[in-house]
């Protein structure tokens, strides 16, 4: 994935986004990924890699320095992100009052609520890893008495599918059959077939949906062939190739981003 817009700055060392697998190469692209990915900015953004970049980069030593003043004294984190859409002049005044009411709606949302949106926002972007340390907390915290079966059935689904993600296929299959528990879904039934075509050493374990499962299992394999031709074809598999048919500097760059953002989903599970 690559982000450019319309005026470049004299960027030789991008600042990488490894949550969205983009470089930075400009303060307007900055911007853009802070504006339309809020949550990230709150969760992760502000930190010595960006300091960084905004002097060194960006040539914009006075925004560094505030940043680095304001995290160093507790300063509060929204307030130092709204300042760097106000002094990188990207989105104009209306714009940033809609941001800052954005922020301040996830500010406002109770313990439970914020952290399911944010698990889903984890999940959204295929960081598995986090979501899922997201997603298990949920699941930990008793004091989650709107938990009721519809949505403990879906959050266990979406278990599933981030283990899946991660090719650890067993771990999903028992994150599938705890959401089948909860809610009695056709398409966990289906996940879970997936699966065993995936890993031939897993079942669909009759009391799981295997009755269902012999009246459906034509036309899923036929879906899953299907989606697996797709894949073949996909802008993900072409990136790979071209990966690969790089001068050995950038291929070692490119599987080397690569890499950290597998290896990212993995560590937050450790």
């Amino acid at each position: 994935m690559s982000l450019i817009l319309c005026r470049q700055e004299e960027v030789k060392n991008p600042l990488y986004i490894e949550a969205l697998g983009i470089h930075i190469w400009s303060s307007q692209e900055l911007c853009y990924v802070i504006y339309n990915y809020p949550l990230l900015a709150m969760d992760h953004l502000l930190d010595d890699s960006l300091t960084e970049f905004i002097e060194k980069e960006l040539q914009m030593t006075v925004l560094s320095v505030k940043i680095q003043n304001g995290l160093r004294n507790g300063e509060d984190k929204d307030e130092l992100i709204f300042m760097i859409l106000e002094e990188c002049r990207y989105y104009d005044t209306k714009e940033i009052t809609a941001f800052r009411q954005k922020i301040a709606t996830y500010r406002g949302m109770g313990p439970f609520e914020f952290a399911k949106v944010t698990a889903d926002y984890y999940y959204s972007l295929r960081q598995y890893g986090t979501a899922l340390s997201c997603y298990e907390k949920l699941l930990d915290d008793r004091r989650n008495t709107a938990a009721d079966d519809e949505f403990l059935g879906r959050v266990w689904n979406n278990i599933g599918a981030c283990y899946a993600g991660l090719f650890w296929f067993d771990k999903a299959m028992q994150a599938y059959e705890m959401s089948w528990i909860y809610r009695k879904d056709q398409d966990t039934v289906r996940r879970m077939y997936y699966l065993t075509l995936m890993d031939p050493k897993l079942k669909v374990k009759e009391r799981f949906g295997g009755v269902l499962l012999e009246e459906k299992k034509d036309e899923w394999k036929e879906a899953f062939d299907e989606t697996v031709s797709r894949a073949g074809k996909s802008e993900g598999v072409r990136r790979v190739e071209e990966m690969f048919n790089q001068d050995e500097k950038s291929r070692r760059q490119a599987s080397g981003e690569l890499l950290s953002r597998w290896k990212s989903g993995y560590r937050t599970m450790i």
